[in-house]
Protein backbone atom coordinates (compact mmCIF):
# COMPACT_ATOMS: atom_id res chain seq x y z
CA UNK A 1 0.00 0.00 0.00
CA UNK A 2 0.96 3.61 -0.43
CA UNK A 3 -0.49 7.07 -0.28
CA UNK A 4 -1.05 9.73 -2.92
CA UNK A 5 -1.24 13.33 -1.71
CA UNK A 6 -2.86 16.06 -3.83
CA UNK A 7 -2.49 19.24 -1.84
CA UNK A 8 -3.91 22.74 -1.97
CA UNK A 9 -6.44 22.30 -4.77
CA UNK A 10 -7.72 25.87 -4.96
CA UNK A 11 -11.31 26.67 -5.91
CA UNK A 12 -13.61 29.66 -5.83
CA UNK A 13 -17.06 28.51 -4.73
CA UNK A 14 -20.37 29.67 -3.29
CA UNK A 15 -21.04 27.52 -0.21
CA UNK A 16 -22.62 28.83 2.95
CA UNK A 17 -25.81 29.25 4.92
CA UNK A 18 -26.21 32.94 4.11
CA UNK A 19 -27.79 33.98 0.80
CA UNK A 20 -24.95 36.45 0.19
CA UNK A 21 -22.43 33.60 0.16
CA UNK A 22 -24.28 32.15 -2.82
CA UNK A 23 -23.73 35.43 -4.67
CA UNK A 24 -20.33 36.63 -3.50
CA UNK A 25 -18.48 33.34 -2.94
CA UNK A 26 -15.01 32.91 -1.46
CA UNK A 27 -11.78 30.98 -1.81
CA UNK A 28 -11.48 27.36 -0.74
CA UNK A 29 -8.66 24.85 -0.69
CA UNK A 30 -8.83 21.07 -0.55
CA UNK A 31 -6.18 18.52 0.40
CA UNK A 32 -6.73 14.90 -0.62
CA UNK A 33 -4.90 11.80 0.60
CA UNK A 34 -5.77 8.41 -0.88
CA UNK A 35 -4.41 5.03 0.16
CA UNK A 36 -3.99 2.54 -2.66
CA UNK A 37 -1.68 -0.22 -3.88
CA UNK A 38 1.20 1.58 -5.58
CA UNK A 39 3.30 -1.53 -6.20
CA UNK A 40 1.87 -2.22 -9.68
CA UNK A 41 2.33 1.33 -10.99
CA UNK A 42 5.78 1.53 -9.39
CA UNK A 43 6.82 -1.45 -11.55
CA UNK A 44 4.83 -0.75 -14.74
CA UNK A 45 5.30 3.03 -14.98
CA UNK A 46 1.76 3.20 -16.47
CA UNK A 47 -0.78 5.85 -15.55
CA UNK A 48 -3.56 3.31 -15.96
CA UNK A 49 -2.12 1.35 -13.00
CA UNK A 50 -2.53 4.15 -10.46
CA UNK A 51 -5.01 6.77 -9.29
CA UNK A 52 -4.61 9.71 -11.69
CA UNK A 53 -3.95 13.02 -9.91
CA UNK A 54 -5.79 14.88 -12.68
CA UNK A 55 -8.90 12.81 -11.96
CA UNK A 56 -8.68 13.62 -8.25
CA UNK A 57 -8.50 17.35 -9.04
CA UNK A 58 -11.42 17.12 -11.47
CA UNK A 59 -13.60 15.35 -8.91
CA UNK A 60 -12.83 18.03 -6.32
CA UNK A 61 -13.52 20.86 -8.78
CA UNK A 62 -16.78 19.29 -9.99
CA UNK A 63 -18.13 18.78 -6.47
CA UNK A 64 -16.98 22.23 -5.32
CA UNK A 65 -18.99 23.75 -8.19
CA UNK A 66 -22.26 22.43 -6.68
CA UNK A 67 -23.51 24.86 -4.04
CA UNK A 68 -24.13 23.55 -0.53
CA UNK A 69 -24.89 25.25 2.76
CA UNK A 70 -22.29 23.24 4.69
CA UNK A 71 -18.74 22.35 3.73
CA UNK A 72 -19.33 19.01 5.46
CA UNK A 73 -21.88 18.23 2.76
CA UNK A 74 -19.40 19.10 0.01
CA UNK A 75 -16.73 17.00 1.71
CA UNK A 76 -18.96 13.94 1.81
CA UNK A 77 -19.78 14.34 -1.89
CA UNK A 78 -16.07 14.55 -2.73
CA UNK A 79 -15.33 11.39 -0.74
CA UNK A 80 -18.25 9.50 -2.31
CA UNK A 81 -17.16 10.49 -5.80
CA UNK A 82 -13.51 9.53 -5.20
CA UNK A 83 -14.54 6.10 -3.95
CA UNK A 84 -17.03 5.61 -6.79
CA UNK A 85 -14.66 6.57 -9.61
CA UNK A 86 -11.55 4.83 -8.23
CA UNK A 87 -12.27 1.31 -6.94
CA UNK A 88 -8.59 0.81 -6.09
CA UNK A 89 -8.77 3.44 -3.33
CA UNK A 90 -8.89 1.79 0.09
CA UNK A 91 -9.13 4.97 2.13
CA UNK A 92 -9.65 8.59 1.15
CA UNK A 93 -9.20 11.57 3.45
CA UNK A 94 -9.90 15.21 2.67
CA UNK A 95 -9.38 18.51 4.41
CA UNK A 96 -11.66 21.20 3.00
CA UNK A 97 -10.87 24.78 4.02
CA UNK A 98 -13.03 27.88 3.63
CA UNK A 99 -10.90 31.03 3.62
CA UNK A 100 -12.13 34.26 5.23
CA UNK A 101 -15.51 32.93 6.41
CA UNK A 102 -18.13 35.60 7.12
CA UNK A 103 -18.33 35.05 10.87
CA UNK A 104 -17.93 37.52 13.72
CA UNK A 105 -14.38 37.86 14.93
CA UNK A 106 -11.02 37.74 13.24
CA UNK A 107 -11.03 34.26 11.65
CA UNK A 108 -8.84 33.52 8.63
CA UNK A 109 -10.25 30.08 7.81
CA UNK A 110 -12.39 27.15 8.92
CA UNK A 111 -11.76 23.54 7.90
CA UNK A 112 -13.32 20.10 8.07
CA UNK A 113 -11.40 16.85 7.83
CA UNK A 114 -13.30 13.78 6.69
CA UNK A 115 -12.35 10.20 5.82
CA UNK A 116 -13.95 7.27 4.05
CA UNK A 117 -12.86 3.63 3.83
CA UNK A 118 -14.04 0.57 1.99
Amino acid sequence: MGKIFVEDIRCYAYHGCMDEEGVIGTNYSVNVVVSTDLSISAESDKLSDTVDYVSICKIVQDEMAIRSKLIEHVGKRILNSLMKHHPSIGTAKITLTKHKPPIHGDVSRVSVEMESSR
